[in-house]
């Protein structure tokens, strides 16, 4: 058995001091390094709490923020909702009122309708009477342009005939002189009434005019001077367009008395409107040629509608005068 002597026991003793020692420290440090990760943590908890409670305190806060616009909102859905309901009423009323103006438009444009009707049963009857009228004023206007053409043409015309008139004129005053002389001579030959004296001189007679005792030689002057009369009568037919052919439509009347036919002329009835009757009837006035026809002013209208009742109208309405100088254009050797 070991012996254990004081400086055994003294050594143990430091031994477990020591090792009580060693062990209270390591016992303490570890403490503080449990407390600092205890005090980590609730530090961490702390800071997580605190920012939550921050985090609930703003969350808290646009609640309340919400819950006032919300209640802002529902305040002014609740003025909108009696603004509506006050409008709603007044639509209402608004609606019975259209309702009653419809009823009266309604009415009204039945009213209007039948006006209408009664206004486009006007409008047709105005419509025709419209046509009419223009039909009218066409055939005015028509003969409107058939007179200025004929006043075109007369004025074209007009100088040549004035010319003519003057020329015609001069001949009348001499052939009246010579007609003048010529009874003058005449009557001297009665008064002298001498058996003995066969011929008497010609030389005041112009154109070859003579008188003779003999009955066929008297026959004869006679002839003359009807002829000498017939030109002097012609050319006072001032405005007569058919002045310039009298000589020969004169020519003309005879040949047909004398032979019983008519004269070799135009055919009138190439003009529309003229037939075989009427034809006749203008060649016993003396008309033959497109050429007088072409040349017709009122004075010889009016002589063709004296033989002719109830032409006047018709020979304007189918223009012979303007077919007949159309015709007279095509036929230039048959000019005046």
């Amino acid at each position: 058995m070991i012996q254990l002597t004081v400086v055994h026991i003294i050594l143990l003793t430091l031994a477990v001091i020591i090792g009580v020692v060693l062990g209270w420290l390591a016992r303490g440090k570890r403490s503080k390094h449990e407390k600092a990760v205890i005090s980590a943590g609730w530090k961490d908890q702390l800071d997580a709490q605190r920012v939550e409670h921050k985090r609930l305190v703003d969350q808290n806060q646009s609640l309340m923020e919400q819950v006032g616009q919300y209640k802002a909102s529902s305040k002014d859905a609740t003025n909108r909702a009696r603004e509506l309901s006050t409008a709603l009423k007044d639509a209402f009323a608004r609606r019975d009122e259209l309702q009653r103006e419809i009823k009266d438009i309604r009415s009204n444009l039945e009213t209007m309708l039948k006006e209408r009707q009664q206004l486009e049963n006007n409008l047709e009857n105005l419509t025709e009477a419209d046509v009419s009228h223009a039909n009218s004023l066409k055939e005015k206007d028509d003969k409107i342009f058939k007179l200025s053409r004929e006043l075109d043409s007369w004025h074209e015309r007009l100088p040549p005939l004035i010319e003519r008139y003057r020329t015609r004129d001069a001949d009348a005053k001499r052939l009246q002189s010579e007609l003048d002389d010529a009874l003058e001579t005449i009557r001297q030959m009665e008064a002298m009434n001498d058996p003995a004296q066969t011929r008497v001189d010609t030389g005041t007679l112009a154109d070859a005019l003579y008188a003779s005792n003999d009955a066929d030689d008297g026959k004869a002057a006679d002839d003359e001077l009807d002829s000498v009369e017939n030109d002097t009568f012609y050319a006072a037919l001032n405005g007569s367009a058919l002045l310039a052919n009298a000589r020969e439509s004169q020519a003309d009347t005879a040949a047909t008395e004398a032979s019983g036919n008519p004269p070799a002329g135009d055919n009138l009835q190439a003009i529309k409107g003229v037939g075989p009757a009427i034809e006749k009837t203008l060649h016993e006035l003396g008309i033959f040629r497109f050429s007088q026809i072409a040349q017709m002013s009122e004075y010889d209208i009016d002589r063709v509608a004296q033989r002719l009742k109830g032409f006047r109208s018709r020979i304007y309405r189918e223009d012979w005068i303007g077919q007949a100088r159309e015709l007279q254009d095509r036929l230039p050797d048959k000019l005046n």
